[in-house]
C-alpha cells in the first residue's frame, strides 16, 4: 500500500526549492547594469530570469498543494521573512564579482544534482519541472565553474579574491545537505532525495573545479543553519533577507492587488 503524502510537508518542501530560486534570482538581478563587462551583464540577467521562471513553477505548485488559494505571486510577495524557506547561502550579499560567482558555483553544483534526482520523483509534476530546470542549471554550472577556474588561476589579485570569497561562503554550504523532518517525509514517499545523499556528488564537482582553479579546498569549519533552531529552511534568516524583501515586495505591499 502506497504511503500517503503529507501535504503540509510537501508544500513546505516546494517552498524551499522555490525560495532558493527566487532569492538567488533577485540577488543575481542586482548586477543588471552594474557588471564589469556587457557580456556578463547580459549573462547574469538571463540567469536571473531562468531562476525566477523556475521559482514561479515551484511556488505555483506549492500553492496548489497547500490548497489555500495562494498563487506563486502571493507566496513571493506577501510572505514575511520568517516565512521564507531558502538556505542562507543564496541570500548572502553579492560582494565583488568574485564573491557573486563563488556563491553561484557552490549553489549550482548542489542545484544540478538535486534536479537530476528529482527527474525520477514519484510526483510527475515535480519530475516535469525538474527536467525543464535541469537544462538551464546545467548551463549555469558550466558558466560559473569556467569563471571560477579562469579567475582562480588568473592573476594574483583575482586568485586572492576568489580564495577570500570561498573562505567567506564555505560556512554556509552545510545547510544544503542538512536533513530534517520535511526532507525525511519527502524521501519516504519518493518525491525527493535526502539532501545528505547529494553531498558526495557535490564535493566531487567542487573539488575538481577548485583544483583546476588552483584554489584550496577548505577544511571542515563550523556551519550556519544546521542547529535545531536555526537555518533558512526553518525561517531563521540573516538580516540580509529583510533588505531583499523590502525591495522585491515594495510595489505589491504599497499597492495591494495591483496587476500589470
Amino acid at each position: 500500500m502506497a504511503t500517503a503524502v503529507d501535504q503540509f510537508a510537501f508544500s513546505e518542501w516546494l517552498q524551499r526549492i522555490g525560495d532558493n530560486a527566487l532569492v538567488l534570482g533577485h540577488r543575481v538581478s542586482e548586477w543588471c547594469g552594474h557588471s564589469p563587462v556587457l557580456e556578463e551583464d547580459i549573462a547574469l540577467a538571463n540567469q536571473a530570469l531562468d531562476l525566477i521562471g523556475q521559482c514561479q513553477l515551484w511556488l505555483g505548485l506549492a500553492g496548489e498543494v497547500e490548497g489555500k488559494g495562494r498563487s506563486a505571486d502571493d507566496l513571493a510577495y506577501l510572505r514575511d521573512a520568517a516565512d521564507f524557506r531558502n538556505v542562507l547561502l543564496v541570500e548572502r550579499p553579492n560582494g565583488d564579482f568574485g564573491q557573486t560567482l563563488m556563491r553561484q558555483f557552490l549553489f549550482d553544483a548542489f542545484h544540478i544534482n538535486l534536479l537530476r534526482a528529482l527527474k525520477t520523483s514519484t510526483d510527475k509534476r515535480v519530475a516535469d519541472i525538474a527536467a525543464k530546470a535541469e537544462k538551464e542549471v546545467a548551463y549555469h554550472l558550466e558558466r560559473s565553474a569556467d569563471l571560477i577556474i579562469r579567475l582562480g588561476d588568473g592573476t594574483a589579485e583575482s586568485h586572492r579574491r576568489m580564495e577570500k570569497a570561498l573562505k567567506a561562503l564555505w560556512p554556509y554550504t552545510g545547510e544544503m545537505f542538512h536533513d530534517d523532518a520535511v526532507d525525511a517525509a519527502m524521501a519516504e514517499v519518493g518525491i525527493a532525495p535526502l539532501p545528505s545523499s547529494l553531498r558526495a556528488a557535490w564535493e566531487g564537482t567542487v573539488k575538481a573545479v577548485l583544483s583546476e582553479a588552483t584554489l584550496s579546498y577548505p577544511d571542515t569549519v563550523w556551519q550556519h543553519g544546521i542547529t535545531g533552531a536555526g537555518g533558512g529552511k526553518k525561517g531563521v534568516h540573516s538580516e540580509h533577507l529583510g533588505f531583499i524583501l523590502a525591495e522585491m515586495q515594495f510595489l505589491q505591499r504599497a499597492y495591494p492587488g495591483a496587476v500589470w
